[in-house]
């Protein structure tokens, strides 16, 4: 592709976030509901007793891994690999977890579906969580490998 980013794959990006975009619009005009990952795990898991019907939130957060091993059967899929210990990934996810709940939603709640509808709270939320990715990831960078 380019020598900055020599492994990228727009049309992928691009069919990946458009699929994104179709799931998110058919939530909202559907159910009008927004397809905020955190608000359907809560509402699948029954730590919320509202949003979307159960049966959807459970069936959204299976399609999730499903999607990723059937496109990895297909032989569309990337290889992953995880830190040796698992306190990192066990920390990161608590973190995420109580972030989410402190903004009132997550990355695809406000990033996808607010940015999409002009909310101002979904605006600055989403500012601030690439900035703290941005940080964190410049931070990291000459520590990890």
């Amino acid at each position: 592709m380019t020598t900055l980013f020599p492994n990228a794959m727009p049309l992928a990006g691009l069919a990946g976030g458009a699929l994104i975009g179709l799931a998110a619009a058919i939530m909202l005009l559907g159910l009008g509901r927004i397809a905020g990952v955190s608000g359907l795990l809560a509402r699948a898991t029954g730590i919320a007793d509202s949003g979307a019907p159960r049966g959807i939130a459970i069936a959204f957060i299976l399609g999730l891994p499903l999607g990723a091993w059937l496109m990895t059967l297909a032989g569309h899929g990337s290889s992953v690999t995880f830190p040796a210990a698992a306190w990192p990934l066990l920390l990161g996810g608590v973190l995420v977890g109580y972030g989410t709940r402190l903004g009132s939603g997550c990355t695809s709640g406000h990033g996808v579906c607010g940015l999409a509808r002009l909310s101002p709270r979904s605006a600055v939320a989403t500012a601030l969580f690439m900035l703290a990715g941005f940080a964190t990831a410049t931070m990291l960078h000459p520590v990890l490998p």
